[in-house]
């Protein structure tokens, strides 16, 4: 199996290691904006795809690129998982939808609370000793998926169904879908920015560039957090107006 995810903060890159670890050590996982990645997805079929919920939607990054790559998925089999702050509702079903559409057959959904990693909102903080007993549960949800999953066979299915994806229509996705029909132009650089471009070197979209020693945004931002995490100076928002903690999951680890 491949694994092909889009992590900001390190949440889903983890869930993706792990989960591949237990039913297919021998798979590979790539970063969705690998540059081979779409090569990667021909040459397997299966893949587990994987990204963070937003306002109980698919990353515009990764909907642009399922969208862009229609003529791959025919024939793939297809897990989804998608890591969440607090409510996903139908993460994974909205790609799953796409993916059938386009001819892939979808094994499952698994749907993984991680530490919140939105950077500049106070809205779902919690204490360290919190956020690593949320990892420590998520690793045992993992463990007991991927046992479920080598063994018998048996795919969850959270997302996938109808009631979910009435949750995730009515719960969050009707009223925030603006945030995520598009890229966002709203990436906002302060004057505390030195212009080291770390911002730059992290972005997946290449979103970013140095203009006269200042990081400017192009208005491609898929509000992965990964410059405003990255950042030495938290001189980037997004959301919120200023940098209230910088999250990675390393920090939550052991």
């Amino acid at each position: 199996m491949l694994g092909v995810y889009l992590s900001g903060t390190g949440n889903t890159r983890h869930c993706v290691e792990k989960l591949l670890g237990i039913i297919s050590p021998e798979g590979k996982a790539i970063p969705i904006e690998d540059k081979d990645v779409r090569d990667f997805i021909i040459a397997n079929d299966e893949i587990l795809l994987a990204y963070p919920t937003q306002f109980s939607n698919v990353p515009y990054m990764v909907k642009d690129f399922i969208n862009k790559n229609s003529d791959i998925w025919a024939g793939k089999k297809v897990l989804c998982l998608t890591t969440m702050g607090a409510f996903s509702g139908d993460g994974t079903g909205c790609s799953a939808r796409i993916l059938k559409k386009y001819g892939a057959e979808i094994l499952g959904g698994l749907q993984i609370k991680m530490p919140d990693s939105v950077c500049d909102s106070k809205l779902l903080k919690k204490t360290l000793e919190d956020n690593k007993r949320i990892v420590k549960a998520a690793d045992s949800k993992l463990e007991h998926a991927g046992r479920e999953i080598r063994n018998p066979g048996r795919y969850p299915k959270e997302g996938l169904s109808f009631f979910a994806h009435i949750a995730g229509l009515f719960g969050q996705r009707l009223w925030f879908y603006g945030k995520t029909a598009d890229f966002s132009t709203k990436l906002k650089v302060g004057d505390a920015c030195i212009g080291c471009a770390k911002c730059v070197a992290s972005c997946p979209m290449q979103n970013l560039e140095i203009i006269n020693g200042k990081a400017v945004p192009k208005g491609k931002c898929t509000m992965c957090y990964r410059c405003i995490s990255t950042c030495p100076k938290r001189a980037i928002t997004l959301l919120g107006k200023e940098v209230t903690e910088q999250c990675r999951f390393e920090k939550y680890e052991g």
